[in-house]
């Protein structure tokens, strides 16, 4: 194969991975923007529509940079996107994410986390959509502590538990499946 013929080979191979993409491939349909996930209803281990899903999210990741969205809270919004993509009412999604240690930035309010990082919190509006879906967003009490913020640096729409060790493990006990991210 000439080069010239590799290289067209190459261009046309991305240009449809790029078509693909932008043609509903990744699609985010309950949280606007976050999670994005590819249906696949033919595939395996489906979701059963009717059973009710509890589940605690150990955040333990912040962006990569100040501006970037916590993956670990993005992951939370695929879940909702696949569950529901497969049917599954939000109603029966009973979801907690518990924010610790290296995570435990992204629960700041808007006018703290500028103060610390000089730009907007790029965490609250997928906040605000995940409390929306009904997840209730958490803060460790002892990692705000450890990081030396104010506990009313917390953004408002975050709930302040005892500790994330607590929270897993009290909610476990109450039959929630625990999924680090």
């Amino acid at each position: 194969m000439t080069r010239p013929m590799l290289f067209a080979l190459l261009a046309l191979s991305l240009l449809s991975t790029a078509a693909i993409a932008g043609d509903g491939f990744w699609q985010t349909p309950t949280i606007a923007g976050a999670g994005r996930i590819h249906p696949m209803p033919q595939a395996a281990y489906q979701p059963d529509r009717h059973a009710t899903y509890k589940v605690v999210f150990s955040l333990s990741k912040a962006g990569e940079k100040p501006g970037a969205v916590s993956p670990s809270l993005d992951h939370v919004a695929r879940a909702i996107n696949l569950y529901v993509s497969a049917g599954v009412p939000l109603s029966h999604l009973k979801f907690v994410a518990i924010a610790a240690g290296a995570a435990t930035p992204i629960v700041l309010n808007d006018v703290q986390y500028r103060k610390k990082y000089g730009v907007a919190n790029p965490n609250l509006a997928l906040i605000a959509q995940l409390r929306k879906a009904g997840v209730d967003v958490a803060a460790c009490a002892q990692a705000v502590a450890e990081h030396d913020f104010q506990y009313d640096w917390v953004d408002p729409r975050v709930t302040v538990a005892l500790s994330g060790l607590t929270t897993v493990i009290n909610l476990q006990q109450q039959g929630y499946a625990l999924m680090p991210l």
